[in-house]
């Protein structure tokens, strides 16, 4: 029973300090618009800045223009919370072929020669997933724009670049140990490197030449009209693969790489609707 007078004698302190304060910064507020207008009428000369804009009205966030995403039931939230993949726009089966598609262009539309000649790079199985890594990592920066059914794609790319990393250790001869430590550093770089490139191409090409550095290079590049090249190549891959049709992409997963090398690389090519039947081949 004590602790209702103290509570009401609290609140009522707090509320009436609070009051004071608003009153107060309004009065400020009040004086400065006023000190505003005067400076504005007695010097003609000074360029007119903005009027401001006051209102009471507090907007909620809700009410700002945001990007308007895909509304997903309560029972297809809990599927996907449960690890499991709800009802996409398109059929997975397609998805599934797009996906190992788009990761094929990955490994045989890219020159890898010409990596491994401008970038000084050994001909290795690791130099080459560097490159292939590369790749998909651009290919997956796209397809995560295209809402629930580019992340189910995304899954499935690199499903097919472990699998594939796999097979092509088994067939030069690696044994089963060192094919697991092999896969496992793989994994920490492939990740490892997805976040620095993530970083590298929201920023300047400073942070991106830097993540190039580490990942591509592994830290052993002295040439810096190598990653110079390498960060122009990525700049106009992103640009290019941006300007692509989703529902293509997402149908078909053709993509056609733009050379290493090219005079004028600000320009992007206009590359020709690919064409798919209901089967999705």
């Amino acid at each position: 029973m004590y602790r209702r007078p103290l509570q009401s004698a609290v609140r009522s302190l707090f509320n009436a300090s609070a009051s004071r304060k608003v009153l107060d910064q309004e009065a400020c507020l009040a004086r400065a618009l006023v000190a505003c207008q005067l400076a504005r009428v007695s010097s003609p000369c000074l360029t007119p800045c903005r009027t401001l804009h006051m209102t009471a009205q507090l907007y909620n966030v809700k009410e700002t223009p945001q990007h308007t995403e895909e509304e997903v039931g309560a029972f297809t939230k809990l599927i996907e919370a449960m690890g499991f993949t709800g009802p996409l726009k398109y059929n997975k089966w397609k998805i599934k072929i797009a996906a190992l598609r788009m990761y094929t262009c990955c490994v045989e539309r890219i020159n890898y020669d010409d990596f491994f000649e401008k970038c000084c790079l050994p001909d290795t199985l690791n130099s080459w997933f560097l490159v292939a890594q590369l790749h998909v990592w651009m290919c997956l920066v796209r397809m995560r724009q295209e809402g629930r059914e580019g992340k189910y794609m995304c899954r499935y790319i690199v499903h097919s670049m472990w699998e594939d990393v796999e097979q092509r250790s088994k067939i030069m001869g690696i044994d089963a140990i060192h094919r697991k430590e092999g896969m496992k550093a793989m994994t920490e770089t492939f990740y490892a490197a997805i976040f620095g490139y993530d970083e590298g191409i929201l920023s300047d090409d400073c942070v991106l030449a830097a993540a190039l550095w580490r990942n591509l290079f592994n830290c052993q590049c002295e040439d810096p009209k190598q990653l110079e090249l390498m960060v122009e190549y990525v700049r106009k891959q992103m640009q290019y693969v941006d300007a692509l049709n989703g529902e293509d992409l997402l149908l078909t997963g053709e993509v056609k790489w733009r050379p290493l090398l090219e005079e004028n690389a600000q320009s992007i090519l206009k590359v020709a609707t690919p064409t798919y039947n209901d089967t999705g081949l």
